[in-house]
């Protein structure tokens, strides 16, 4: 892809950053590992694989660097992701883009920069490996080369990443993946204080659709839910398969009410769609739900799921196709 082009959409870039979901997720060995082979390979300080928001430079991994994020607009990286050839500064005292940059003028004084745009497969650099010394140097071709060539098993590694916390029938993310997004809620609870709900999905009577009608279209039933969920949230939303037919949807910035309205919308939108089976036939489900605010009480994302399981065996109990909220 051209760098014009790349240069061009913003937007369609932070969309395929978003799509990795890899932002504000935990460490993870792969790419911890990474960094500290191009600090000891290429005998740098610093090292760091960074994604570049929309108003910040985020780091996935890093290795002689303090700091979690840095705003945008100091990063080195910014200008990085703006081509498609590594991007390379010798003295970054003597660069008029960098000499008075807050991170050249002090610590972590940085002197030379190289870094490898990390292209999805779209042809959009979400965001760059990238090699810095606190000296003054040229990084020659070889060195270019191997940071290269972690670049590209970084993006592999985001790639995997991505196709593991999927659930390969529902495209939902897996236990897994949902655990990882909803920690991160909680994260940015006890930070910001902001508000969020966890619902747990049961469809209702699902056995007795295998059971009559087969494992094909209990599939079915199972994708079409899914879809019929995803098609009713907010791209901030997500939805989670915990197992069998239970799901779960993380609504962020969402309180108690605004959940239950929601909510109200998934379960009728369920509840009036006719979903195909395998051989023509069709049929209508409908599910149980159950709703818990995101509290100070609430430690981990076993408790909060626990939390949900009340109100959903609440809905179950007075008769199914029901939303119910903790109280």
């Amino acid at each position: 892809m051209l760098p014009q082009t790349i240069l061009n959409d913003e937007q369609g870039r932070l969309a395929a950053l978003r799509n990795l979901e890899v932002l504000d997720s935990a460490p993870e060995e792969a790419f911890e590992h990474v960094v500290s082979l191009v600090r000891a390979v290429l005998n740098v300080p610093m090292a760091a694989v960074t994604l570049i928001d929309a108003d910040r430079q985020w780091f996935k991994a890093r290795s002689g660097i303090g700091a979690a994020e840095t705003p945008r607009n100091v990063s080195f990286c910014t200008h990085a992701i703006q081509q498609t050839d590594p991007f390379l500064i010798s003295d970054a005292r003597l660069d008029a883009r960098f000499a008075s940059n807050p991170f050249v003028t002090d610590d972590p004084n940085v002197r030379s920069y190289a870094g490898i745009p990390l292209l999805t497969p779209e042809g959009y650099n979400v965001g760059v490996l990238c090699a810095i010394d606190d000296k003054v140097r040229d990084f020659n071709e070889a060195e270019v080369a191997i940071l290269g060539n972690f670049a590209r098993i970084v993006m592999n590694e985001l790639e995997l990443r991505r196709i593991a916390e999927r659930d390969q029938l529902t495209g939902a993310l897996t236990r897994r993946g949902f655990v990882d997004k909803a920690k991160q809620e909680m994260d940015r609870f006890r930070r910001y204080g902001r508000p969020s709900c966890l619902v747990l999905i049961d469809l209702d009577h699902f056995k007795l659709v295998n059971d009559t009608h087969g494992h094909p279209a209990g599939d079915a039933v199972l994708r079409e839910m899914a879809a019929t969920v995803v098609g009713s949230t907010r791209p901030v939303d997500f939805l989670g398969r915990l197992g069998g037919e239970e799901f779960a949807v993380l609504l962020p910035e969402t309180g108690p009410s605004e959940a239950l309205v929601a909510v109200e919308r998934f379960r009728m939108t369920l509840a009036q769609h006719d979903i195909a089976l395998p051989g023509g036939s069709t049929i209508r489900v409908t599910a149980s739900f159950g709703i818990a605010p995101l509290s100070e009480a609430i430690a981990t994302v076993e408790d909060w799921l626990a939390a949900a399981d009340g109100p959903l065996y609440a809905a179950k109990r007075g008769g199914r196709n029901r939303c119910e909220l903790l109280h």
